[in-house]
């Protein structure tokens, strides 16, 4: 495709050129013998089925529990009663121990209940009762016993070593996008960020957050925070001291980065530490849900709870995209509460009239549960809160990975994504080194990185003159039936594909490797032909 034809697409989300790019893949395919190859996408092509399975289980052992109350003929059953249901649910599972999942939450009920020292009847009732979900969310923020295991899981997931100091509270919510449009909604109702304000980004970042801060509602200023290739993805101090200019009221970031992979370096989190030290009210958002997938991840959640907000989803890790679980966590002390009760007393009497059906005192209404009336425009609190259902698949991948100690799944689930990314470099024909905190997830490929380090300045140079950089992305779905997303939609370098190791069998990717190398050699041997016109 011509340059022209291809600047048409430079202001669109690379998940909207992605559609224009799978239809020219899919017509490629269709007249050829290749095969139809999308790596565009990040949901994963695995999933996590042990808690599944008990999900599915618990279910029948719920309706019996509701049947024992209220069984009428057209079916109609009743409410699952609490007194002697834990009991109920060990014979339960014991005389059915052959169907799947039973085996799992005969082991979960008793560890989960020894663990967390919960009372066994009201921890069975609150999973009955839930899966059921014949009641609304109470609390609305998050199931009592829920929150008391996801809050650990997060531990794990986010914190890493050491464990911080006293106690997060968490919004159970439907995925981290939701989490995202919560966060931003309430930062602005709370006058945290208002229009004008300015925001840093680590960039690359996943797109939303490149185009949220634009839209109307929000018109907030960027400052980049740019981690570069030759830094191995890691932010430089230089680029962390921006973060001391006191106009910028909040950070954000993913980490490990999408579509970088790379995780924050314990010397990128004590300089941030350090900024913090001389900006102490600096707002941190961290978006932390590839951590699972590196070992001993520790995120800024753990290192700075004070400042941090904290998203997470169980999407990637469990394959579990369609059941939209998400979480936010903030710290019991945060510097949220103290920025908003240092707002002018008529801001603060504004908000009071915001949050005033809610209670008699609006003013003690903690940052988290402002997000919980937010995500449901105040008026309708009493009704917020994730599903009952989804809390409770939500508990079972918590636990499920709590329950395993020598982290069998965690290293199956990245032993996936490492072979896929070992057969894309067979395919580039490069050498990689290895990187502690690269987690596999996804690749970002530099055509003109790699050009430089192979094929030298001069053809580069040719390439940025006479072709336009969404080319690579259009010639692998017109030429090879392949589908990557364009890394200058992440604020990644506009030459730069993103691989998703995540969703296709290991196969696929050395073809993947191959075809990115064919359309770099393409690019050599136009610019060797240009030299003999």
């Amino acid at each position: 495709m011509d340059r022209r034809s291809l600047e048409q697409y430079e202001g669109l989300s690379p998940f909207e050129i992605k559609d224009f790019l799978a239809k020219a893949a899919l017509k490629t395919a269709n007249t050829s013998a290749l095969t139809y190859i999308n790596a565009g996408r990040g949901n994963p092509n695995w999933i996590a089925t042990s808690p599944r399975e008990a999900f599915f289980t618990l279910g029948h052992f719920a309706l019996t529990e509701s049947k024992r109350v209220m069984d009428l003929p057209p079916g109609i059953g009743g409410m699952p009663k609490a007194p002697g249901i834990a009991a109920r649910a060990a014979a339960w599972l014991a005389a059915n121990s052959a169907l799947p999942g039973a085996s799992f939450l005969a082991e979960m009920l008793p560890w989960t209940i020894e663990h967390f020292k919960f009372e066994p009847d009201k921890f069975v009732h609150e999973l009955i009762d839930s899966i059921i979900g014949d009641n609304y969310p109470v609390p609305d923020r998050m199931l009592v016993h829920n929150e008391q295991i996801v809050r650990e899981y997060l531990q794990w997931a986010m914190c890493g070593e050491p464990a911080p100091a006293g106690k997060f509270n968490i919004y159970a919510v439907e995925g981290g996008t939701a989490a995202m449009c919560y966060i931003f909604k309430t930062m602005k109702s709370n006058r945290l960020l208002n229009a004008g304000d300015t925001i840093a980004l680590g960039v690359p970042i996943f797109t939303p957050y490149l185009e949220m801060p634009h839209l109307e509602d929000y018109a907030l200023n960027i400052v980049d925070i740019r981690a570069t290739q030759e830094n191995g993805f890691q932010f430089s101090d230089a680029e962390l001291d921006k973060l001391l200019d006191p106009r910028i009221k909040a950070f954000f970031l993913v980490n490990p980065g999408n579509p970088s992979a790379i995780a924050l370096s314990d010397a990128v989190i004590a300089k941030i530490g350090e900024v913090l030290e001389k900006r102490p009210d600096l707002i941190l958002l961290t978006d932390d849900v590839y951590g699972t997938f590196v070992p001993g991840f520790r995120g800024l959640l753990g290192a700075f709870p004070h400042n941090t907000i904290g998203v997470y989803s169980y999407s990637k890790y469990f394959g579990c995209t369609g059941w939209r679980l998400g979480t936010i966590a903030v710290h019991e002390d945060n510097v949220f509460d103290k920025l908003i009760a240092a707002l002018p007393e008529e801001t603060l009497a504004a908000l009071d009239r915001r949050y005033a059906a809610l209670t008699l005192e609006p003013r003690k209404i903690g940052f988290i549960d402002r997000i919980v009336a937010d995500s449901r425009d105040v008026a309708l609190n009493h009704t917020a809160g994730l599903s009952l259902p989804q809390q409770v698949m939500m508990m079972l991948f918590s636990l499920s990975e709590l329950m395993d100690a020598k982290k069998d799944y965690q290293k199956g689930c990245i032993g996936i994504v490492k072979q896929r990314v070992r057969a894309t470099i067979e395919g580039l024909g490069i050498e990689v080194g290895p990187n502690d905190h690269f987690d596999y997830y996804y690749g970002l490929i530099d055509f003109e990185f790699w050009m430089r380090k192979y094929v030298g300045d001069d053809v580069v140079n040719w390439v940025k003159q006479n072709v336009h950089p969404l080319d690579p992305v259009f010639k692998l779905a017109e030429d090879h039936g392949i589908v990557l997303l364009n890394g200058s939609g992440f604020d990644a370098p506009a030459w730069s594909v993103r691989v998703s190791f995540a969703n296709l069998p290991e196969h696929v990717y050395d073809d993947i490797g191959r075809a990115l190398r064919s359309v770099a050699a393409g690019y050599v041997a136009s610019f060797e032909a240009s030299k003999t016109k």
